[in-house]
């Protein structure tokens, strides 16, 4: 494998990163999920790029391909893409009291099981103690859900996210100490 490396993503990346995502839903959860399922997830997930805007989207590279991706933030919304809006809530949390999010976190599946996924993590878990958070959350998929328990996440409720196809998509809300 490539070298890897990481840096900030701009708004030139969004369409590689949105191909990415397209093909990691498509492979990588259908271990997990129905293809029904499978298809109802697009509805809340992709890329926010309010991520991308305010400097929180980081995109892993393998020489000059697109590997990985993910983020964190400090607003509000805890999962869900730019055509999620019922989902989206641009309030700043407060790191005193609440958790950072961890968002949009998707790998190549060329790439899976490589290590990519732990390396997005850390570089946003350590960007969001670094803006004063010592709590992160997310929406953890089925597919993740491995890869965050190992990163000492823990389940804090199980959810079946119901979108406008009334096809229940399970997930998990999960969280750690920083």
């Amino acid at each position: 494998m490539s070298v890897l490396s990481h840096r900030l993503a701009t708004t030139d990346d969004i369409p590689a990163i949105a191909a990415l995502m397209e093909r990691a839903i498509a492979a990588l959860q259908s271990d997990f999920l129905t293809a029904e399922q499978v298809a109802a997830s697009r509805l809340s997930m992709g890329l926010d790029t309010q991520l991308v805007e305010d400097g929180t989207y980081f995109v892993v590279m393998a020489g000059d391909r697109l590997a990985g991706c993910g983020g964190w933030s400090f607003r509000a919304t805890l999962y869900g893409g730019n055509h999620s809006v019922s989902l989206r809530d641009g309030s700043t949390l407060d790191p005193a009291t609440d958790a950072a999010r961890i968002r949009a976190m998707y790998t190549d599946p060329d790439f899976a099981r490589r290590g990519i996924g732990r390396m997005i993590l850390r570089i946003c878990e350590n960007a969001a103690r670094d803006a004063g958070f010592s709590r992160a959350e997310m929406m953890a998929t089925l597919a993740g859900e491995p890869l965050y328990r190992a990163c000492g996440y823990a389940v804090i409720e199980r959810v079946a996210r119901m979108n406008d196809s009334g096809v229940p998509v399970p997930g998990a809300r999960m969280g750690k100490m920083l």
